[in-house]
């Protein structure tokens, strides 16, 4: 069986994972132009591909009756691209680091090492306990909002509620209130939900039904010293509002890991997006990153190996988003 690894990001999930094999095949990571003839040939042979984008500008993988997505977005791959019989699959593992992020940047709002840092180096002790300029609030007790209670969503709950957070969840689909969800809210309810919290977090795919959800009329409803987190997918937040509502201070603030614009073979250092967010104080802006680390690597290769040893063994597959038609 040949096995492709399709692309640089494809080819992290590379190194090792023969290991993980049960058997013999033959694995070769491809550029993504694949602008050799040789790597050409061989995408259009593979069995399998492993990798996050799929186009007509390039060759027809022919063969492959596994695609599989080298992450949980599959928004980069063009079904039409692939041979009927082709199972396309994603992988998740990453909501372990996400997690930790969006824990990392709601810390960063309430416990502000940093400046108080920033400060001490320059003489200054406002922080310093007695001040009455250096009190601040605690996240125990304050209210988090999590909108889409997918693997990232229900993850940062849990790590949220061993803070002693209020947890508030607007989901498309009905939840129960529970230990670690006090307050559930339907999308259309959207208002009341961010109205009720001081910490948003937008963990939802992009689609047709999420575009531009978090808009103009969202930050109307948000509370002046909120702070909004995405790790979800940039466009879920109309970007025009977003920039709006912190250049005019609406809200408190934001940390930003997902975008608007990305590098791209015409520019590999843009900024990451339309409007200048980069001038912006308030905003921490970071470049995708949330989810990726060594663990996120280790657990997706593991995904990746079972299915291909289910794939051999004509047993169902993991996590499928489009089905092969037999």
């Amino acid at each position: 069986m040949k096995i492709a690894f399709h692309g640089t990001n494809a080819e992290n999930f590379h190194p090792g994972f023969e290991k993980l094999l049960l058997g013999s095949y033959l694995i070769r990571s491809l550029s993504d132009e694949l602008s050799e003839p040789a790597e050409r040939k061989y995408f259009e042979e593979a069995e399998v591909i492993v990798g996050t984008s799929l186009s007509n500008a390039q060759p027809r993988p022919t063969q492959a009756r596994l695609y599989q997505v080298a992450g949980a977005g599959y928004d980069g791959i063009d079904f039409s691209c692939l041979p009927p019989k082709c199972t396309v699959c994603n992988c998740f593992g990453h909501e372990e680091a996400i997690t930790e992020y969006v824990m990392s940047a709601v810390l960063t709002k309430y416990v502000p090492l940093a400046e108080a840092d920033k400060k001490l180096r320059k003489g200054e002790w406002d922080y310093q306990a007695g001040r009455p300029e250096g009190l601040r609030r605690e996240c125990s007790g304050t209210a988090i909002g999590i909108v889409g209670y997918g693997h990232i969503g229900s993850g940062v709950a849990r790590r949220a509620k061993v803070f002693n957070m209020e947890v508030h969840i607007a989901n498309r689909s009905t939840l129960t209130v529970d230990h670690i969800i006090d307050h559930y809210y339907p999308l259309a309810d959207l208002s009341t939900f961010l109205a009720a919290v001081d910490v948003v977090v937008v963990a939802l795919p992009l689609s047709n039904d999420t575009s531009g959800l978090i808009d103009q009329q969202a930050f109307a409803a948000m509370r002046p010293d909120s702070l909004i987190i995405n790790v979800g997918r940039g466009p879920v937040i109309e970007e025009k509002a977003l920039y709006e509502a912190l250049e005019n201070k609406q809200i408190g603030g934001a940390v930003i890991d997902t975008w608007y614009v990305y590098p791209s073979v015409s520019n590999d250092a843009p900024y990451p997006g339309h409007f200048p967010f980069h001038t912006l104080d308030n905003i921490i802006i970071t470049p995708h990153m949330s989810g990726w680390t060594w663990g996120t690597i280790s657990r997706r290769q593991g995904v990746m190996a079972e299915n291909i040893h289910r794939l051999e063994k004509g047993e169902p597959l993991l996590n499928i988003v489009k089905r092969g038609e037999y």
